[in-house]
């Protein structure tokens, strides 16, 4: 039987925050250095999912020799990275193994870019974390990213298997199924919300609606969660999106664009007029 352990203090002191919020008393960094001193270790584990796809990035870079500056969101410093480069041991297990076969030429999912291939071990290991609360998160995150990227492909008649992450049904349904919701309206409640997301055509509009749509998830699964490790869990999480459009700019809608399509067009080259547009 898992522990629940209560942080009454830590989370009656926590800043009330929204995704439109102008000023933050810290950033989700300087809380994760916080909750590590506040936090039992165990829990402090379970934020610690939460920044791992910074180290995936991190570790790719290192990996591709890209040059790109080192994210010190990640978990581990660039120094530990360094050190599994060659001989992976003290990482979690996923990066090891992706280490490993990246090391030997041999990737473990031909078929994925290397970025997919990386962020599918992440979530196939983070979706088994241990915590129900997480384990929810992630699938949820996982069928949210799934779902758009299918949706706007469609949309712009690019194919998108090879985009699709993670070994979840729902992502396997989504690669497989030709009917409009992939069989999954019936089983995922947000499935209809994110349909009309995706018919928006301003990037950034789309982008705070999908945060918004995250952030009222939260608000329900940790509804009767009061002072435990998910309530901190589920506000390390909005902090995040609160960091994010804080940083966000006018040209951030065009910048999310581009990227949406260089993905998309891993193995599709766009008519040119469509490409100018």
């Amino acid at each position: 039987m898992q522990i629940k352990r209560n942080y009454y203090c830590l989370v009656a002191g926590l800043q009330d925050i929204s995704l439109d919020i102008h000023k933050l008393q810290f950033s989700q960094l300087a809380f994760r250095t916080e909750l590590e001193r506040e936090l039992h270790p165990k829990d402090y584990c379970l934020v610690e999912f939460l920044f791992l796809p910074f180290d995936n990035h991190n570790l790719l870079n290192l990996l591709q020799k890209t040059g790109k500056p080192f994210n010190s969101k990640g978990n581990y410093s660039l120094e530990r990275l360094e050190d599994n480069l060659k001989e992976p041991h003290d990482l979690p297990e996923y990066m090891m193994q992706f280490i490993t076969a990246f090391n030997a030429k041999t990737p473990l999912l031909p078929e994925l870019s290397l970025e997919n291939e990386i962020t599918t071990l992440f979530f196939d290991f983070a979706t088994q974390s241990g915590n129900p609360f997480l384990n929810q998160w992630f699938s949820f995150e996982l069928n949210v990213r799934n779902i758009l990227t299918a949706l706007l492909s469609r949309k712009y008649n690019l194919p998108y298997e090879r985009q699709i992450i993670g070994s979840s049904e729902s992502a396997a349904a989504i690669r497989k199924s030709h009917a409009r919701d992939f069989g999954l309206s019936g089983e995922l409640s947000y499935f209809d919300e994110l349909a009309n997301i995706s018919r928006n055509e301003n990037v950034q509009e789309r982008e705070k609606a999908i945060d918004t749509l995250r952030w009222n998830y939260l608000d329900d699964v940790s509804f009767f969660e009061y002072f435990t490790i998910e309530k901190v869990i589920s506000f390390t999480i909005k902090l995040g999106l609160v960091d994010r459009w804080l940083g966000i700019d006018k040209d951030h809608g065009n910048e999310l664009f581009k990227k949406l399509l260089k993905e998309l067009q891993a193995t599709y080259t766009l008519p040119e007029t469509f490409t100018k547009k």
